[in-house]
């Protein structure tokens, strides 16, 4: 069913979703293409931000009139030519342009035909649009809609119907479909509104970029590149990484220490100023209740709350070391979890306003879900059991 509005502009509206899908941003994407941004938007929020799978017009089947052939039509339905003689000089059958005048001249074209509205509707029709699989299971939808409601990624959910459903394979559904459910549901889907117990909160689906934040620290106690080799095979519990999550101007901040193994993660409520010694002294307040034989080796970055490393460094016997300048992913566990975190502590906001119980409650959340690379179990569960 075509949308309502201006008539659509094919070519630009096919090469917006190119630019899109190359990585280039709506705004720039609407300059390059002499657009408005609302018309970007537009087409970007009617699809939930995802990509657009439309065939290029030179890479369509001669079975079905081009837009080319439609203007012809156009300019000869003008010159009150009748059906057989548009085909002959088409060289089309003559049921190819009934059947055309027939589907694509609605009552509201008032009996003339538009070339270009009638491309748009046949490529409509030509999409063979069917409802997803949760708007056609009810069940289905309200067991995938609860665990989302608990802040369940849509991988995870995918893994849980295998698990808890083996004998029902038709809820066996790639964590893609759910996705697709969430951004583009259609009538009886899933609602937009779960988006936002997603991590990233967004309503719309959005290419990653990578984002790269510059060190500080300048006088690191020992590189990485002699840390224990056994810390990259993640075969033992006890290899940290660690890093600090910002707030709104950089005036709050907490710290984050993650298991490399068990992707166990542990926050830091910092004081407001990040002294080296402050910022020892809330590291061994934050981990005192760990077991000993649960801390080995930590790894941070170059920033500055890390000038006083040697006040912590008894609490881990193999050492303490520092990734490279401007390597994030030498830190890349303690990278990505920082992104989880990121979804209850979001970017520009007031990191002060989190008492203890609040982390601990985060940390909760995060330690008891089910993790991929960790073949679905928790990480509560790893770093407490260990590997087996």
């Amino acid at each position: 069913m075509g949308r309502p509005g201006r008539k659509r502009r094919l070519a630009l509206e096919d090469e917006y979703w190119k630019l899109i899908g190359d990585g280039v941003g709506t705004v720039e994407a609407c300059r390059r293409l002499g657009i408005g941004r609302t018309t970007g938007y537009y087409w970007r929020a009617h699809r939930g931000g995802l990509l657009r799978t439309t065939l290029p017009e030179d890479t369509r089947s001669g079975r079905y009139l081009s837009l080319l052939e439609r203007e012809r039509i156009g300019v000869l339905r003008a010159e009150e030519l009748g059906v057989r003689a548009i085909a002959a000089r088409l060289n089309r059958a003559p049921s190819t342009i009934s059947r055309e005048l027939r589907r694509n001249v609605l009552e509201s074209d008032r009996g003339r035909y538009d070339p270009g509205l009638a491309h748009a509707r046949a490529r409509e029709q030509a999409r063979r649009h069917r409802r997803p699989i949760l708007a056609l299971d009810p069940e289905l939808r309200a067991v995938v809609q609860a665990r989302l409601e608990e802040q369940w990624s849509p991988e995870q959910i995918s893994a849980w119907l295998r698990q808890a459903h083996p004998d029902k394979p038709g809820w066996h559904l790639c964590h893609e479909t759910i996705y697709q459910g969430l951004f583009f549901g259609g009538v009886d889907g899933l609602s937009r509104e779960l988006t936002k117990n997603l991590r990233t909160g967004r309503s719309l689906r959005r290419r990653r970029r990578r984002r790269e934040h510059g060190p500080r620290f300048k006088a690191p106690s020992k590189t990485i590149d002699l840390r224990p080799a056994v810390v990259e095979e993640r075969s033992r519990i006890g290899d940290f990484e660690g890093d600090l999550i910002i707030g709104r101007g950089g005036a709050s901040s907490i710290g984050t220490l993650v298991d490399r193994t068990s992707r166990y993660i542990r926050l830091i409520r910092l004081p407001a100023t990040r002294s080296g010694e402050d910022f020892a002294a809330a590291l061994l307040a934050g981990l005192a209740d760990l077991p000993a034989e649960r801390l080995l080796t930590l790894t941070w970055d170059q920033g500055n709350e890390m000038a006083r490393h040697d006040l912590v460094a008894h609490l881990f016997p193999e050492g303490v070391f520092f990734a490279y300048a401007g390597c994030p992913w030498q830190r890349g566990t303690n990278e990505n979890s920082n992104g989880l975190a990121r979804q209850y502590l979001p970017r520009n906001s007031d990191l002060s306003v989190h008492t203890d119980e609040d982390l601990r409650r985060i940390e909760t959340l995060l330690n008891t879900r089910p993790r991929k690379t960790l073949g679905w179990r928790t990480p509560a569960e790893v770093f407490t059991t260990g590997l087996r």
